[in-house]
């Protein structure tokens, strides 16, 4: 009786050692491959809006298909911090300076959305700020395993992420393009 159980328990631990693991290792490579695809496709995303001074309706969606190809399903968040108009400036007779600091106000992924729709694109100015963070909603099958055998990923916990933002350096053309 006692050696037929210790092979049982063999059987199941050589199971889990040549199975499990070896997809634990790979789900894990999967995840970052997908980590490093987001991450670069956000990088680009926040870059090009930057040197281009716009944020267009074509390239975000052209962005989330991207990612989205990573097989995993994502929610972006946009924030662009654009700066007032109207600072303070101190006038003489040879040049005019600004006086105080520079004044930001936000625009947030809703209302980015809702202009985008409207209007197709979102034209910057230099000096604005532009933030974007992708988080993945859907559970990869690393996050399910670690659930399973060790219990340490909870429901909100990211395993893909990606962010990124810089400030705009040039004004976008007023033209249609």
């Amino acid at each position: 009786m006692g050696d037929s159980l210790i092979t049982v328990v063999a059987i199941f631990l050589a199971a889990i050692l040549m199975f499990i693991f070896p997809l634990m290792s790979l789900a894990e490579k999967n995840d970052n491959i997908s980590q490093l695809a987001v991450q670069t496709a956000t990088t680009k995303f926040v870059d090009d809006v930057r040197t281009t001074g716009k944020m267009t309706l074509e390239d975000y969606e052209g962005y989330l298909g991207e990612i989205n190809s990573t097989g995993n399903a994502f929610e972006a968040e946009i924030l662009i911090q654009q700066l007032d108009d109207n600072p303070g400036k101190k006038t003489t007779q040879v040049e005019s300076t600004k006086i105080g600091e520079n004044l930001y106000y936000n625009i947030y992924t809703t209302q980015v959305m809702n202009k985008l729709y409207e209007t197709g694109r979102i034209n910057l100015k230099e000096g604005d700020i532009v933030t974007v963070t992708v988080k993945n909603t859907n559970q990869t099958i690393s996050q399910l395993l670690r659930n399973f055998f060790y219990t340490i990923a909870g429901n909100d916990s990211y395993e893909i992420v990606g962010q990124h933002s810089g400030i705009v350096s040039v004004n976008a053309s007023t033209s249609g393009n």
